[in-house]
């Protein structure tokens, strides 16, 4: 039985309704992710399975008792008190310190002065401790880094909950997901397979959707010619012909086009000159801890760089430091000539929150100069799927994506033969970020991008600079996947000398490093951990359908051995997983956020 069944659900804020007599149904286990372009709607569905909204028209009915939580995208502003506070929501529970513990928290710290992703993962805990029979989770990785995305891939597919999530995160969505939904004008759209299977698929349907449209529209076309020849088509006889005509206008009216796909044309400035930036020795540090210690590096031409490392490791500064605008402690950098740079600030900060789009475009007047052409404010914010009335509103209304959006608009009208995106993708829905990818590659100019999101590493940065703990920052060929295979593996520690027996020998308190065995065990595991998973949801499927009982015999108590086994040994390979992983942050002197 569903979970969860919507039928001929329909809402709408006034525009094109963002349900249109969707239908669904949400089975126990599954982990679908929610997928559509910014502003289609998906934060509201989640709200209406989570009983935070009501459906302007249609029903929606749940199993009795069923509890569900939502992480919402944004963290709230008014949430005061200690993290314990926080999760608990006032409610003691008997698993609220298990939950905290096993998130890695503080319980006794206060919310306030947490990291973004700290805040996030606190959200996630005080979401999961009221033991819900369905998790929704709103962009769940923004502003978590690497290793705390990586962290929650795990957590979320041990804890074997029925979850929906909306992401932007690729390797992410691939990762997690069992079932792909695709939320596009108002009508729900189920995707088996990975992210890749629904791209095919998806463009299979468009072309058979753009097809059926031409030859509905060139049959409409014969018969509008038809019916202005005159008398003919008001005889009697033909009254039903011209009643199907009527009809035919109508479906074409309350046909919805898909909006147009995001336009993003970069305007590149005079080459540069072949040195981009020199560094040499950089050291600088906070307080007495060291953020970047005697780095160095050379960027040319054409470099599409990409900067990782865990939150609050020094990406921005090194950037800042790399642009000019921070001085370092020690060391110099040097640029070269003709350098034109746009800088994308993750936090925003170039948007006014008192003007228009409009006004946040362009500084004065309403037209806009890209490559040498003047253009109307208002058609090329179109180019970035903004309407003339958005055009015109404040930028208080937008979402994350959209100011995202709005923000590459600006950023686009400076001529540029230099890029510096921190952390661009936030928000960005999966085909806005394709089409970015393929703007980043073909630009001619220079790339320094610090970002999260591991596919949109692996396929724009032709290097990397890696935190890799107490200031090292190093230097990989390729994007994410060429850094796990390139980064050096932790040596055998060597044998301690035996004491002597008039001295006692200190014993090192310090944490230790993988030994090359382990570091090649904590590669491994999350791959044999997924295998697992899946023979254990493949079997449970078995065993769940009834006709397996009429004449199975006795392989149903071998099954249910086997599924006991699975359980046992996907225990064991999550602890290992974690102790492998906890040594190895300990040991880079790394926090998991």
């Amino acid at each position: 039985m569903a979970l969860v069944t919507l039928k001929d659900v329909t809402i709408g804020f006034g525009g094109p309704l963002l349900l249109d007599g969707a239908n669904w149904q949400i089975e126990r286990g599954e982990r679908i992710c929610l997928i559509g372009r910014n502003g289609t709607g998906k934060s509201t569905l989640l709200r209406l399975i989570h009983g935070e909204r009501s459906p302007d028209s249609g029903m929606i009915t749940k199993i009795q008792g069923l509890k569900t939580s939502l992480l919402p995208q944004e963290v709230p502003i008014d949430l005061d008190g200690t993290v314990y506070d926080i999760v608990s929501s006032g409610q003691p529970h008997q698993q609220i310190r298990t939950v905290i513990s096993r998130m890695g928290l503080d319980e006794a710290a206060v919310f306030a002065t947490l990291s973004a992703g700290l805040k996030r993962r606190v959200l996630l805990a005080r979401a999961l401790v009221s033991e819900p029979d369905i998790i929704m989770l709103d962009e769940p990785t923004n502003h978590l880094d690497i290793n705390a995305i990586v962290w929650m891939e795990q957590f979320l597919l041990r804890s074997g909950k029925t979850m929906i999530f909306v992401t932007h995160d690729r390797a992410f969505l691939n990762r997690v997901c069992t079932l792909i939904v695709e939320l596009d004008r108002g009508i729900l759209t189920s995707f088996d397979g990975n992210y890749d299977d629904y791209l095919t698929r998806k463009q299979e349907l468009l072309e058979n959707e753009a097809s059926r449209n031409a030859e509905f529209d060139k049959h409409l076309q014969h018969e509008e010619i038809w019916l202005r020849q005159g008398i003919k088509a008001r005889r009697t006889r033909n009254e039903g012909r011209v009643r199907a005509l009527m009809k035919m206008r109508a479906e074409v009216e309350q046909r919805r086009a898909r909006s147009g796909n995001l336009r993003l044309i970069m305007q590149e400035a005079e080459r540069s000159g072949k040195l981009v930036i020199e560094a040499n020795n950089i050291t600088i540090t906070h307080g007495d801890h060291p953020l970047i210690t005697d780095f160095s590096t050379t960027v040319v031409r054409g470099d599409k760089i990409g900067v990782m490392g865990p939150n609050g490791c020094g990406k921005t500064t090194l950037l800042r430091i790399l642009l000019g605008e921070l001085e370092p402690d020690s060391g110099s950098v040097r640029h070269g000539t003709r350098l034109q740079v746009a800088y994308f600030d993750q936090l925003r900060g170039q948007l006014d929150e008192s003007k228009t789009l409009q006004e946040n475009v362009t500084d004065e007047g309403d037209m806009v100069t890209v490559n040498g052409k003047r253009r109307h404010v208002i058609g090329y914010l179109r180019d970035f799927l903004f309407s003339a009335a958005q055009a015109r509103a404040p930028i208080a209304t937008l979402s994350g994506g959209e100011r995202n959006r709005l923000l590459l608009a600006r950023l686009f009208t400076r001529p540029s033969n230099m890029l510096v995106l921190d952390e661009p993708t936030n928000d960005l829905d999966a085909e806005s970020l394709e089409l970015l990818e393929s703007m980043l590659i073909e630009y001619t100019g220079t790339v320094l991008l610090a970002s999260h999101d591991r596919t949109f590493l692996n396929n724009v940065a032709t290097s990397t600079l890696v935190f890799e703990g107490s200031g090292r920052v190093n230097e990989y060929m390729g994007g994410y996947d060429d850094w796990l295979h390139q980064r050096l593996p932790t040596e055998e520690a060597p044998p301690e000398p035996k004491p002597k027996k008039e001295k006692p020998r200190s014993v090192s308190t310090g944490p230790r490093r993988l030994t090359f065995k382990e570091q090649r065990e904590r590669e491994e595991l999350p791959d044999i951990i997924e295998k697992l998973e899946t023979q254990k949801q493949d079997l449970f499927n078995v065993l769940a359908d009834p006709e397996l009982y009429r004449n199975a015999g006795t392989k149903i108590a071998e099954m249910r051995a086997r599924l006991d086994e699975l359980e046992q040994e996907l225990e064991r390979a999550y602890d290992r997983w974690e102790h492998l992983e906890e040594l190895a942050l300990k040991a880079d002197g790394q926090s998991i956020v």
